[in-house]
């Protein structure tokens, strides 16, 4: 699903790469391309939340059509994860990153990365994707509903931060290793490294899902990349939320 020969289209400033993605898919136009910006004006994360896009961060989103099937397009979201927080342990040192779910990369306990899927259908029955990604190489945005940081505050101060054309250089080729792994072995090694990264297993939660709150402990993830929940009234999969991991709950 990840074509290593797609081209990336650099822009100065545009509202949002996605966005790009869409209008370009809408026209029939679906690459594959990389769309990558160094300002972006209308930034989206996950449910229509603005993404703060500051110079100096890798915003960037991947364009391409697929006869995939939803569920395993899905799974592109996990893969892009490993591959930030592999990219990140050869710029800060092993095993600094951690994996949140859904799509959250996290260094210590906040958040660096964010991931963000979107797709239609065309009239050939395949599907358009648009696999966004932002990471914080520079700076962290503040005003957040959650703590946030960047690659910059956890180098030393005489080392040089990652450009994002030398991030994504770095993750790119993982990017596709691990989706090529997905087609050709499934999920279960995908699964197994992004376990082995996952944060906050084993810690009560919230799972906020609209108007609706679930309460357990992080216990998994599932086959089909569903959060395990293990509740007072047993094991629960979690196909989509936001995890909240007060303390004290």
């Amino acid at each position: 699903m990840i074509d290593p020969r797609a081209p990336v289209e650099t822009f100065e400033e545009i509202d949002s790469t996605i966005l790009e993605a869409r209008r370009r898919a809408e026209r029939g136009e679906i690459g594959p391309v990389g769309l990558l910006a160094r300002r972006q004006t209308a930034g989206r994360g996950r449910r229509g939340r603005a993404w703060s896009s500051l110079d100096g961060n890798l915003l960037a989103t991947y364009l391409f059509a697929t006869d995939r099937p939803p569920g395993e397009i899905a799974l592109l979201g996990f893969a892009t994860g490993v591959a930030i927080a592999e990219s990140m342990d050869g710029v800060l040192g092993a095993d600094r990153s951690r994996l949140k779910w859904p799509n959250d990369v996290m260094i210590d306990d906040a958040k660096c990365a964010g991931i963000l899927l979107d797709s239609g259908s065309r009239d050939d029955g395949t599907l358009w994707a648009a696999l966004a990604f932002g990471v914080n190489l520079a700076h962290a945005p503040e005003g957040l509903d959650q703590p946030a940081t960047a690659v910059r505050a956890h180098l030393p101060p005489d080392a040089p931060v990652p450009s994002p054309l030398e991030f994504l250089a770095l993750m790119r080729p993982r990017l596709e290793a691990w989706a090529a792994r997905v087609l050709s072995e499934g999920f279960a090694p995908l699964r197994a490294a992004w376990l082995k990264r996952a944060y906050g297993l084993g810690r009560r939660a919230r799972i906020v899902q609209g108007e609706q709150m679930f309460e357990g402990v992080l216990a998994g993830l599932s086959e089909r990349g569903e959060l395990e929940l293990q509740t007072d009234q047993g094991r629960r999969m979690i196909a989509a939320g936001d995890v909240l991991l007060p303390s004290g709950v």
